[in-house]
């Protein structure tokens, strides 16, 4: 039976150079994001996110969702 992935790994750095690419702030991403700044922030500080939240931050971002995932498995 195969395992399904519910949460993945989102890399702060890369969320942050994407942000300043697009010159925009915690703020202006949660906005375009339609998550909460404290949902960010948990997202940050925790390193993980639910499947769909991360398309909504690859989203708001106009990267794909590989652009800001921490690919190294354990």
């Amino acid at each position: 039976m195969a395992t399904v992935m519910t949460n993945l790994k989102i890399s702060q750095d890369k969320v942050q150079v994407a942000m300043a690419r697009k010159t925009m702030n915690p703020y202006d991403l949660c906005s375009a994001a339609g998550i909460s700044y404290a949902s960010y922030r948990r997202i940050m500080k925790e390193g993980n996110c639910k499947i769909a939240t991360l398309g909504k931050i690859a989203a708001a971002l106009e990267v794909d969702v590989t652009e800001i995932m921490d690919l190294v498995m354990q």
